[in-house]
């Protein structure tokens, strides 16, 4: 599918053909309210679409000429798509097929309208979990959509954040008409020492960002306008592992280790969550070895993928499909490896360096059942909504941060010239009290439940302990010797390992944390740049829940005025959550080294960068903000700490993070 060119087309419709942004918003909550129900009779516009709308017999209201639409009535009408109440898995590749239909027809709508009414046609013959995903990818993508805000899909499908346990707490609740707040547990016992960062892997915040994220940059995606994709790929997995590794610190827990495709799998993992569809999600017992997948990969042919990309990286090109080379000992070098890595469809060369990151996903996630004898569903690390829940999930990312590191460490050190900034010289940085604590947050169940037009619903909710921090604040006081527009960089660094032994720079900078990146002008002479944790452009504040979206929205649209939510600076759903800026701290607070970089501001692709979630996402539809590489001044190899320790326009110190039981 080539959908870069329909995007541009589309651009010139929506300046003139509008419809409200609050009956646009009241559309997809209604798509999405109780999706494994059909449409009530209640939303009479959408059943009337759902029953009577010719999506093959509408050429005229599709760029495509109804193409896409006609094809996929086309397989319909012959029963070759999958059935509804079943799973469904994006890496299933015959179900992805079907999905990405979806998603070509939503996307060659020449007009909300025709959007709308095919959505819902669909809706009502399309399995609900191809249909949930199309419609997430479909909005995220489509400028006839760029003010919808998607809900969180913890509350659109619950079955796949939720433990069992809890679900079956809301069905009862339901039967009995008695309103519930079940308190949910996360999996495991303390004689599993992964319980300690259960925490982390299992907070619903952060696996919607994971999920969003794929939807962003999905590996299927062939258009032309994703800017720097397959480096965003290393950033943001690099990111979630460093994170993952200071979590585990704070935890007295050594960084995670890397998965061997010829040693067992130590930890096992037992998901306690079951499809709304398709029983129980499959547990992986402790010390598992490695078994090939029927029908997805031997581990052999893991090893000889794994091996091609290493000498790739070796030989410092990678060879394209007509036998030429790219070279990719660069700067530029680290967006073809992730390409490369993940695969996606921006690959030089699919077929010989294949898709390690996908059929690994796909490896972990069977090895319950690898040769389909017990026809078993898939397991969580088939799904970018439930993956991080199991501890493999990042020992499976540190492996390939670690081919990552290879290529960045086989690049040319940064030199004196590269990293200095004569204007600027940083005199102090301020950093307020920075701490952590747990709190607790609900979400709503309702979508997890059955439901007809007899039976009333009743409230039903689950609550969860999650990390969350205080505000905080910092402030850098410089000296400009001109006024200018300057780029400033804040990371964060464990000073520690797990024996309390300093790390070196080398160490401390691949675990670096990325906690803000902006740009601001400065004064000539002295000033001070004061910044809030909240203002952080890689992080997002919480969703606004799903029930509150509608309630909100049919208010609006009853009113007849403009929709105003309170969702944040954005309304995406990728961006690290807010709560997880800071790791976890500890009592008698945990030694991090605080590093806030600054040089010029001609390392802004663009003339004015509003604050946002640029840091781990981009900016959607236009290029990645800043010109440096992600990581930039620490991603690559430092051979003397002494050149940073020169730098007048870098200053390191170290600051402790505390954790309090109580808020």
């Amino acid at each position: 599918m080539k959908w870069t060119a329909v995007v541009a087309a589309l651009l010139v419709v929506v300046a003139t053909v509008a419809a409200d942004d609050a009956h646009k918003q009241q559309v997809v909550n209604r798509l999405l309210n109780r999706i494994t129900s059909h449409i009530p009779s209640a939303y009479a516009e959408l059943k009337n679409a759902a029953e009577t709308y010719d999506p093959a017999h509408d050429d005229s209201h599709y760029t495509d000429g109804g193409e896409a639409a006609r094809h996929l009535v086309q397989e319909i009408n012959d029963h070759r798509v999958l059935e509804q109440h079943h799973w469904f898995s994006l890496f299933n590749t015959r179900q992805r097929e079907e999905a990405l239909m979806l998603v070509d027809v939503l996307l060659h709508a020449a007009d909300f309208a025709t959007f709308e009414h095919s959505a819902a046609y669909f809706r009502e013959k399309m399995n609900e979990g191809e249909f949930v995903y199309a419609l997430y990818v479909a909005v995220t993508h489509s400028p006839l959509t760029d003010h919808v805000v998607l809900p969180p899909l913890y509350e659109v499908t619950p079955h796949m954040f939720t433990n069992s346990e809890i679900i079956n707490k809301a069905y009862t609740a339901k039967m009995t008409q008695t309103p519930g707040d079940f308190n949910m547990e996360f999996t495991g016992t303390s004689k599993n020492e992964e319980q300690r960062v259960a925490y982390f892997g299992e907070d619903i915040g952060m696996n919607s960002h994971h999920v969003h994220w794929h939807m962003d940059f999905p590996f299927w995606w062939n258009g032309e306008d994703i800017d720097r994709k397959g480096e965003l790929f290393f950033w943001v997995h690099h990111q979630l592992t460093a994170r993952f590794d200071a979590e585990r610190l704070s935890n007295w827990l050594s960084p995670v280790d890397e998965l061997h495709w010829d040693h067992p799998i130590k930890d096992g993992f037992a998901p306690h969550t079951s499809y709304k569809f398709g029983g129980e999600f499959p547990t992986r017992p402790d010390n598992k070895a490695f078994d090939d997948v029927d029908g997805v990969a031997r581990i052999r042919d893991l090893l000889i993928i794994e091996s091609r990309i290493r000498d790739a990286i070796a030989h410092g090109y990678i060879e394209k499909e007509d036998g030429t080379h790219v070279n990719i000992d660069n700067e530029h070098g680290i967006d073809i490896v992730g390409d490369v890595i993940e695969s996606s469809m921006y690959s030089p060369n699919a077929a010989y360096y294949g898709a390690l990151h996908n059929q690994a996903h796909r490896v972990l996630g069977a090895q319950a059942d690898p040769h389909g004898k017990f026809n078993m569903s898939p397991g969580v690390m088939e799904h970018f909504e439930t993956a991080t829940r199991d501890p493999a999930f990042f020992r499976l990312h540190k492996y390939m941060d670690n081919i990552f590191k290879e290529h960045k460490d086989k690049l040319h050190p940064y030199t004196k010239e590269e990293l200095q900034y004569a204007n600027v010289q940083i005199t102090e940085v301020d950093v307020g009290e920075l701490s952590t604590y747990f709190e607790d947050f609900s979400f709503d169940l309702g979508n997890a439940l059955d439901t007809t037009e007899t039976v009333e619903d009743v409230k039903v909710t689950a609550h969860v302990s999650r990390l969350n921090h205080k505000p905080f604040t910092y402030k850098i006081n410089l000296h400009a010797n001109q006024a200018e527009k300057v780029t400033v960089r804040v990371f964060i660094a464990p000073k520690y390992d797990q024996n309390l032994s300093p790390l070196d720079i080398n160490q401390a900078r691949w675990y670096a944390i990325a906690l803000d990146t902006f740009w601001v002008d400065v004064a000539a002479g002295d000033s001070v740049i004061e910044r809030s944790g909240s203002d952080s452009n890689v992080a997002i504040p919480d969703r606004i829940s799903f029930p509150t979206l509608i309630h909100d929205t049919d208010e609006a649209v009853a009113a007849g005025g403009q929709l105003s939510l309170s969702v944040g600076h954005n309304t995406r759903g990728c961006g690290h959550p807010q709560r997880l800026l800071l790791p976890k701290g500890t009592t008698n607070g945990m030694d991090f080294h605080f590093d806030v970089y600054i040089s010029t501001g001609e390392d802004s692709v663009h003339d004015n960068v509003e604050d946002g979630n640029h840091g781990y996402c981009g900016m959607h539809g236009q290029k990645y903000p800043d010109k440096k590489p992600m990581g930039f001044p620490y991603d690559r190899h430092i051979p003397d700490r002494r050149l940073y320790d020169g730098l007048k326009n870098l200053h390191t110190q170290t600051v402790k993070i505390f954790h309090h039981e109580e808020h």
